[in-house]
């Protein structure tokens, strides 16, 4: 039986590393494991408590919730905005985190990984992310990272899938998330 990863892209870019890195894990997820990206994040609007009503709630937040909810594990993707994580990737887990106690994260293995053009790869984005995914109940594997610097030149020719040495990290995390995944109580 397969696990089933939920891949949420923190960039809306056409041509997005991120998102290349994201393809990459679909291709090349091990045997137990099956990565989907989520696509459609950005038509989720910003969390806000005034719209989140039972019954009513956005199209594309309940998609997202629905989506979330039958995911075994997270595989978050984040580039580095300005020093943090996007925007879109903060309001992904917002949204995810409710209802407060019981959202669709609750419980769940999530690995925060990416790469951003700066010398360290988005570590400070990703870090940001697991802080924030972990408050909003995600089981954070602290221990599982990749941060790939140098994505503009890295990727300028080379899609992630091709690349051997990035194929093997992300395999290697995607065994990981696949390994024991925790299913909320």
């Amino acid at each position: 039986m397969s696990v089933r990863i939920l891949a949420l892209v923190g960039s809306l870019r056409a041509g997005s590393h991120n998102r290349q890195l994201a393809e990459a894990a679909v291709k090349h997820a091990p045997a137990n494991a099956a990565v989907e990206v989520f696509e459609g994040l950005a038509d989720v609007p910003f969390y806000n408590e005034d719209i989140d009503v039972e019954g009513s709630v956005p199209a594309a937040a309940a998609r997202l919730r629905e989506a979330a909810g039958e995911a075994d594990a997270f595989l978050l993707f984040s580039p580095e905005y300005n020093g943090t994580m996007p925007a879109v990737l903060k309001n992904a887990i917002d949204w995810l985190s409710r209802p407060y106690g019981a959202g669709a994260l609750t419980g769940k293995q999530v690995a925060v990984v990416g790469t951003a053009f700066g010398q360290f790869g988005g570590v400070w984005a990703q870090d940001d992310a697991r802080k924030s995914v972990g408050i909003a109940g995600g089981a954070v594997l602290e221990d599982v990272k990749l941060s790939i610097p140098g994505s503009v030149t890295r990727f300028a020719e080379t899609h992630p899938a091709d690349d051997a040495e990035v194929v093997a990290s992300l395999t290697e995390v995607i065994r990981r998330v696949a390994e024991q995944p925790v299913t909320a109580a």
